[in-house]
């Protein structure tokens, strides 16, 4: 993961607070006033009630009850054409049909974590999705697991509510953070995947995102939280990875894709602006890889 070294003379306040999971704080060089707190909370809590699969009341527990069409948010179109072009880079690796094969596994509604003696693969999209334009389009009852870029979607959601009244901000949801462009870079630790006491190294950002993913965050028996669809079973061979893009949303489905496919094929058809994306990916093997990230400091 990742955490921010606040080296910014204008980030003199924190509102920090938990929701979906996780601990976000927001910094700004002044409180933020308590309308766009409660914006804040109301956009978070409307992801969390369309998007949850550990609540039974979201619209995602609707879907794996039943087949059919669920309307999806104007503002949460751009989530889901980014899940279907994440599954078309990576050869389906990168699926929001993961959601019935993390629960049997055991990282279901109650947080189990006992995996069930048999464990369902993941459908193919077409097989289960008709439509993804303005609705969802179920065949069939599915559940949905949108954590691989859904943290980052909200981290943006997040950010462009404090734009509106702020042009200094750094919005952080357990590591996966926007900040706003600035003339003195931000330094940003890189968490060690092995020890949070410890970074791998730092980099510096003007602006935009960066996320990461680890498979050492969420374990139990034999599993973690990043599957691969294709085999229905953890993916093993890297240890963490961080991404750098304009959106959280982006950073963070390019994160988890580094766990399944090259970086260089994913820069390939990642057009959102010149430089592409920057990345760092640890494997198991201890190797590094990482592009000419501006700032970077790698302490391995």
């Amino acid at each position: 993961m990742t955490s921010p070294g606040m080296d910014s003379p204008a980030a003199v306040h924190d509102w920090v607070f938990d929701a979906i999971g996780t601990r976000w704080t927001v910094t700004t060089p002044a409180p933020l006033s308590a309308d766009v707190v409660d914006a804040v909370r109301a956009e978070i809590d409307r992801i969390d009630l369309a998007w949850s699969r550990f609540r039974n009341d979201s619209t995602v527990a609707d879907m794996a009850r039943a087949a059919g069409r669920y309307p999806i948010a104007e503002s949460d179109q751009p989530l889901v054409d980014w899940y279907r072009r994440l599954y078309r880079l990576t050869r389906g690796a990168v699926t929001p049909l993961v959601g019935q094969t993390l629960a049997d596994a055991g990282y279901d509604g109650v947080y189990t974590l006992r995996p069930a003696a048999s464990v369902s693969a993941v459908p193919a999209w077409d097989e289960v999705i008709s439509g993804h334009d303005a609705a969802l389009e179920l065949r069939r009852p599915a559940l949905l697991d949108v954590g691989a870029a859904g943290k980052g979607f909200a981290v943006d959601r997040v950010a462009t509510i404090v734009a509106q009244v702020t042009d200094e901000f750094v919005v952080d949801a357990g590591g996966d953070m926007v900040v706003s462009p600035r003339t003195r870079p931000l330094r940003v630790a890189l968490e060690h995947p092995m020890d949070p006491n410890k970074a791998i190294g730092v980099v510096s950002l003007d602006g935009g995102a960066i996320c990461a993913s680890a498979s050492n965050r969420r374990v139990w028996a034999d599993w973690h939280h990043i599957v691969d669809p294709r085999t229905a079973s953890p993916a093993w061979e890297v240890l963490a990875t961080w991404v750098i893009a304009p959106s959280a949303m982006e950073a963070d489905g390019l994160a988890t894709a580094l766990f399944f496919t090259p970086a260089a094929f994913l820069r390939g058809d990642f057009d959102h602006h010149a430089e592409g994306f920057h990345h760092v990916t640890i494997r198991r093997n201890g190797s590094v890889e990482h592009t000419a990230i501006p700032g970077l400091e790698l302490f391995l």
